[in-house]
């Protein structure tokens, strides 16, 4: 096995990492930013190198700088994480380059899949479904113009190198369609340096629903079944669960056939995610491949009980799977909530500032994935992606109220964050009786407003100050509670009466 990998990212994916390859005795290298240097990734690794200038494009996107680091380190490997350079096909090439073997897939996979019209095209010749749509390499307007109304309206506009809702464009009208489609190519030039787009028949009230797998370098590939992931905002995922309330097994069967057949055709090895969008009569259309990890992966491994971050470690070291399809089973339910730093009541804005104060839940299977410490100092310079909070139950009634339960146990004092808005999503009706999809959003939560607010934003952030200025709860309790063994003895000041 490898003696030390070097994780090229932040955050809680970071610390994440960091704790798979200790726990397999494998010595871990942190980078971090200027900003970082008290981060809980840094604190937690063996070794640490800075990286200077948080300007992401000198910091975790600088892969001449990364590079240097794990040479002067010693290091075997590099975990890429997943963002910033994780599906970046150079960097994986470049790792190649100087005896450092990538933790994900090869270059090429990465090249390819990456490219959504070569990608779309070699699903067709697979025999997977995709949506129909126009995948051309033809990008003047003329051609596209003719193409979109073809297909008919409403139409999808999106980037070929595309992600995270970047050069996206929703087109309902013709007379839009030329429009939609300069701007589409404008933002995808602007984020990922390529114009290129490709248009798809508009799915009405689609499922979003990815198939994990695993694939070794012996030609063995597996499906650890799927997880649901359409409640989105801004064509981002917020809370994602398996397994999914509208496939039957025959279904889940076919789905994780197509997503395994589409490995297999592009050769692919270590973890990805094959993601399909299923219509209102479930039919399922290939949507993209992550190359990488997934932020959504822990609740694939809470009811399947499989590591998926080991078993990346493996792969890249060249173990084969120990397990075959039919010895992955799951086990009741998973959901996880991503919390952000942001503020649902005015767009999703993300938020910055200093998190006073943090307590996170703890219970019998009860995740949090955090990549945050107290007084730390949320910038903009990354993803407002404070963690993750993951919960299993015997099944999804239980599940979600288990889920109800730790966000409400979630406290983050200091910034704004999307808690008040999870918790309203999970105890929607519609969400209980499992009748979520991409555009849940956006057909009942709008104009969300944060009503339910018990106290103020500067009130929360005075009581933060003030538990920072008295850490010793005896000084400023006067209340005594005669019981010993009362649970309200450790109460302190948070409780009514004091």
């Amino acid at each position: 096995m490898f003696e030390k990998v070097l994780i090229a990212n932040r955050g809680e994916i970071a610390v994440r990492v960091i704790k798979a390859c200790q726990e397999m005795g494998i010595t871990t290298v942190a980078v971090y930013s200027d900003v970082d240097k008290k981060a809980p990734h840094v604190i937690n690794a063996d070794e640490t190198a800075c990286l200077g200038d948080p300007t992401p494009s000198e910091s975790y996107l600088n892969i001449q700088k990364i590079l240097e680091i794990a040479q002067s380190k010693g290091v075997d490997a590099i975990h890429p994480g997943y963002g910033f350079l994780a599906e970046n096909p150079d960097f994986a090439k470049s790792c190649e380059a100087v005896d450092i073997k990538f933790i994900g897939p090869t270059a090429e996979v990465i090249a390819l899949m990456g490219n959504k019209i070569r990608a779309k095209k070699t699903m067709t010749d697979s025999g997977v479904p995709v949506i129909p749509g126009y995948h051309g390499n033809k990008q003047d307007i003329t051609t596209l113009t003719e193409k979109g109304k073809k297909i008919g309206f409403p139409l999808m506009v999106k980037a070929t190198s595309g992600g995270g809702g970047k050069g996206m464009k929703i087109v309902r009208e013709e007379g839009d369609l030329k429009d939609a489609i300069e701007s589409a190519q404008r933002e995808a030039k602007s984020a990922f340096g390529d114009d290129s787009v490709y248009l798809e028949r508009y799915l009405k009230e689609p499922k979003h629903i990815e198939f994990q797998i695993l694939a070794d370098e012996h030609g063995n590939v597996v499906h650890l079944n799927e997880r649901d992931c359409s409640i989105q905002r801004r064509h981002q995922k917020i809370i994602e669960e398996t397994p999914s309330t509208v496939l039957t097994d025959e279904l889940r069967s076919e789905m994780g056939e197509a997503a395994v057949k589409a490995a297999v055709a592009v050769g692919y090895t270590n973890a990805g995610t094959v993601e399909f969008m299923v219509d209102t009569d479930l039919n399922y259309y290939f949507l993209e491949m992550n190359t990488r990890l997934q932020v959504e992966h822990p609740i694939t491994e809470a009811v399947t009980g499989i590591d998926i971050v080991k078993w990346q470690l493996k792969i890249a070291d060249g173990l084969e799977l120990s397990f075959k399809q039919e010895e992955v089973i799951s086990h009741g339910h998973a959901m996880e909530c991503r919390i952000y730093a942001e503020d649902p009541a005015k767009g999703f804005l993300p938020c910055t500032g200093t998190l006073k104060k943090m307590d996170a839940p703890v219970g019998l299977n009860v995740r949090n994935d955090l990549g945050i410490n107290e007084d730390m100092e949320i910038t903009p310079y990354y993803d407002p992606m404070l963690g993750k909070l993951i919960v299993k139950g015997e099944n999804r009634d239980d599940c979600i109220e288990k889920m109800r339960w730790a966000l409400s146990q979630f406290m983050v004092l200091g910034i704004t964050t999307n808690i008040p808005f999870l918790k309203e999503v999970i105890d929607h009706e519609a969400f209980r009786r499992g009748g979520i999809t991409t555009h849940f959003i956006d057909n009942y939560f709008e104009n969300w407003t944060n009503v339910k607010q018990e106290l103020p934003r500067d009130a929360l952030i005075a009581l933060a100050v003030y538990d920072a200025m008295h850490p010793k709860r005896e000084e400023v309790v006067k209340y005594k509670e005669p019981d010993p063994h009362s649970p309200w003895k450790s109460a302190g000041r948070w409780r009514i009466g004091v």
